[in-house]
C-alpha cells in the first residue's frame, strides 16, 4: 500500500536525481575562512536527501545497513573497492605515457587521410577501453585529441564525440569496464567470464553501426577531411615517461584480469582478488618513483611543459599557419575554472618556485604534474607554496601557517614520488559517497513499496515475454540514464525492478543482458549526467574553453549513434537469447 511516507520518498528521489543532473551552486559565509561556493550535485544531493528522509521516518538504519552491506546479491562495498582498485591501477599506467605515445603511433599510421585517422583513431580508443575502462580513455583521449585537432586545424566536435561513444560502447566487453556491468553481474548472479560471452557480439554490433553512423553524420569534408594538410610525423618516444612503469603496470593489469576470468568459475569474490593487486602496484610506484628519485633517473623536462604537448606544438608550428600555433597554445595554456563538484586535479591550484644550489648535487632533477603538465623540479630546491599571497598567508595566522606547511610538504611528496601523486587526484572517489547513496535511496523505494510496483508494472507490460522485456528494459535503461542519476543510478533501479518483477529464469537473464548494452551505451546519449564519464568529459571541455560541446551539440550528434545502437544492441540481445532458449 502506498503511504504518504512512499509518495514523499518518491518525490525526493526525483528532486536528488535532478540535482545530480543540473547542480546548484550558491555562495556561504563561513568564520574565519569568508565566502566559500557550496554546490549540491552529484556528491552531495544524494547525501542531503537521505538525511531528510531519515529525519522524516522515511527511511531507517535498516535501509541504510542495506545500501552499504547489500541485499539480492548485490554488495555495494564489494563493487565499490573493486572499481577503485582496478582505476588505480589503469591510471598509473597512463600516467607512464603509454597511451599517448599509443596515439602517436596511429597518427603516423593514419598519415595524411583523414577518414583513414579517423577509423584508426576510433579502433584505437575502442582496443584500449576494452582492456582499461572507458574513465583513462576520456582522461588522456580527450585531452590528446583537444590538443591535436588544434595542431592540425581540424574541427574538434567529430573526433571528441568518436572518443566518447568509443570509449562507452567498448566498456560492455569486461565486466570490470564499467560499475554498471559489476552491478548486474552481482546482482543476478552471472559468471564474470559468461558475462563477456554474453556482451561480446551486442558490442560488435554495437561498435560497427555507431562507426557508421558516425560517419554518416560527419560525412561533409567540414568535419573529416579527405586530406589533411601539414600533418607531421609524431615521435611515439616522445610521450613515454617511464618505460619501466608502463611494462610492469601492463604485464600486472593484464594479469590481473585473467586471473579474475580465471577465478570467477570458483565464485570468489572480485574485490579479493583485485585489492591484492592494486596493492602491489601501489608498492612497486613507491620503490620505483623513489629508486629513480635518489638515482637522477626521474626526466628531465622543459619546466611548465609536457613531451607529448611539445611534440603537437611542434607540428603546429610547421604547418606554417600562424593562427593555427596561436589557438593552439591558447588552448594549451587556458585553463577555465569549474564548478567544485566536478572532478578536478587538486594539483591544480598549486605553483611552486625553485632555487636551484650551486653544489655538485643540485643537477638531479624530478618532475610533478602542475597545471596538467609536468615540471621539472631540482631535488635540492627549496620548494616555496604560492596558493595565496605571503602578505594574505600571514594575515591568516595559524590556519595560513598550517595550509602553507601542508603545501609545501605536499608538494616535496609530489616531487618524490610523482606516480602516485599524479594518480592519486585522478582517482573516481566522487563515486564512493555518490554509489551508496544511490543503493540507500533505491533501498528506501524498496521498504516504501515502489519496487514492487514498478515490478508489477513490468510484468503487465511484457506479460512475461522475454522479447518484450528485452526491449522494454533496453530502452528504458537508455532513457533511465538521463533521468535516473547517471547511468549507475539507472542500473541498480533496475536491477531491483527486474528482482521485484519475479519473472522466468531465461527472461530475467535477458533482462540483464539488456540492461548491461543500455547502460553502457546509455552514456552516448542526451546529457552529460548520462554517465560519470560524460560529466568528467564535460569538465575537461570546459577546462579547455573548447565551446564548440555544449549540451544541445552533445544531444544532436548522438541521437544517430544512439539510435542505431540501441536497435541493433537490442536485436543481437534478442537473437542470441533465441540460440540460447
Amino acid at each position: 500500500m502506498i503511504t504518504r511516507f512512499a509518495i514523499v520518498t518518491l518525490i525526493f528521489f526525483f528532486i536528488s536525481t535532478i540535482l545530480v543532473i543540473y547542480p546548484v551552486s550558491f555562495e556561504v559565509p563561513i568564520p574565519y575562512i569568508g565566502r566559500k561556493r557550496v554546490t549540491i550535485g552529484l556528491t552531495t544531493a544524494p547525501i542531503i536527501t537521505i538525511a531528510i528522509l531519515w529525519a522524516s521516518q522515511c527511511l531507517g538504519g535498516t535501509q541504510i545497513r542495506n545500501g552499504i552491506v547489500g541485499t539480492d546479491g548485490i554488495k555495494p562495498y564489494n563493487i565499490l573497492i573493486l572499481f577503485i582498485s582496478l582505476a588505480y591501477m589503469a591510471i598509473t599506467l597512463d600516467v607512464t605515457g603509454i597511451l599517448e605515445a599509443a596515439a602517436f603511433w596511429v597518427s603516423n599510421k593514419g598519415g595524411s587521410r583523414g577518414r583513414r585517422l579517423y577509423l584508426y583513431f576510433y579502433l584505437l580508443l575502442t582496443g584500449i577501453s576494452m582492456i582499461v575502462g572507458n574513465d583513462p580513455v576520456i582522461l588522456t583521449g580527450t585531452l590528446f585529441l583537444v590538443y591535436y585537432t588544434a595542431a592540425a586545424g581540424l574541427n574538434p566536435v567529430p573526433w571528441l564525440m568518436a572518443e566518447f561513444a568509443a570509449a562507452n560502447t567498448a566498456s560492455m566487453v569486461l565486466f570490470l569496464g564499467n560499475p554498471t556491468n559489476v552491478v548486474i553481474c552481482e546482482g543476478f548472479s552471472i559468471n564474470n567470464a559468461a558475462f563477456t560471452a554474453y556482451t561480446i557480439f551486442p558490442f560488435l554490433a554495437c561498435s560497427l553501426s555507431c562507426y557508421i553512423a558516425l560517419m554518416v553524420q560527419f560525412r561533409d569534408k567540414k568535419h573529416v577531411p579527405r586530406t589533411l594538410d601539414n600533418v607531421q610525423e609524431l615521435d611515439p618516444r616522445k610521450p613515454l615517461k617511464d618505460i619501466m612503469g608502463a611494462c610492469v603496470g601492463g604485464i600486472m593489469l593484464i594479469t590481473c584480469l585473467i586471473v579474475v576470468l580465471v577465478l570467477s568459475f570458483f565464485r570468489v569474490d572480485v574485490w579479493k582478488i583485485v585489492l591484492p593487486f592494486a596493492v602491489a602496484k601501489f608498492v612497486f610506484d613507491i620503490c620505483w618513483d623513489h629508486y629513480r628519485f635518489k638515482n637522477n633517473m626521474m626526466p628531465a623536462v622543459i619546466e611548465g611543459q609536457d613531451a607529448a604537448v611539445d611534440e603537437l606544438s611542434r607540428m603546429a608550428s610547421m604547418s606554417g599557419d600562424i593562427e593555427r600555433t596561436v589557438t593552439f597554445n591558447s588552448i594549451v595554456h587556458n585553463s577555465i575554472p569549474v564548478d567544485s563538484a566536478k572532478p578536478a586535479n587538486v594539483l591544480n591550484k598549486q605553483s611552486i618556485t625553485t632555487s636551484e644550489s650551486d653544489s655538485p648535487n643540485s643537477s638531479r632533477s624530478t618532475t610533478v604534474v602542475m597545471h596538467d603538465t609536468p615540471v621539472k623540479i631540482s631535488s635540492n630546491a627549496t620548494v616555496v607554496a604560492q596558493d595565496v599571497p605571503a602578505q594574505e598567508s600571514s594575515s591568516q595566522g595559524f590556519l595560513g601557517s598550517i595550509k602553507a606547511s601542508y603545501d609545501v610538504k605536499y608538494t616535496s611528496l609530489a616531487t618524490h614520488f610523482p606516480t602516485f601523486f599524479t594518480a592519486f587526484p585522478r582517482l573516481p572517489f566522487g563515486l564512493i559517497p555518490f554509489a551508496f547513496s544511490q543503493f540507500i535511496l533505491i533501498e528506501a523505494l524498496t521498504h516504501q513499496g515502489w519496487i514492487d510496483v514498478f515490478g508489477r508494472w513490468l510484468v503487465h507490460a511484457t506479460h512475461g515475454n522475454m522479447y518484450s522485456t528485452i526491449w522494454i528494459v533496453g530502452i528504458l535503461g537508455v532513457i533511465l540514464c538521463n533521468i535516473a542519476g547517471t547511468n549507475i543510478g539507472a542500473t541498480i533501479f533496475l536491477t531491483k525492478i527486474i528482482h521485484a518483477a519475479d519473472l522466468p529464469g531465461p527472461t530475467t537473464r535477458a533482462a540483464a543482458i539488456s540492461l548491461a548494452v543500455a547502460s553502457n551505451i546509455g552514456a552516448v546519449s542526451f546529457t552529460f549526467s548520462a554517465s560519470l564519464a560524460g560529466l568528467l568529459w564535460d569538465n575537461i571541455l570546459r577546462q579547455k574553453n573548447i565551446t564548440k560541446i555544449n549540451q544541445w551539440t552533445f544531444a544532436k550528434w548522438n541521437i544517430l549513434p544512439i539510435t542505431v545502437m540501441t536497435s541493433v544492441g537490442l536485436a543481437v540481445v534478442c537473437a542470441e537469447m533465441t540460440v540460447l532458449y
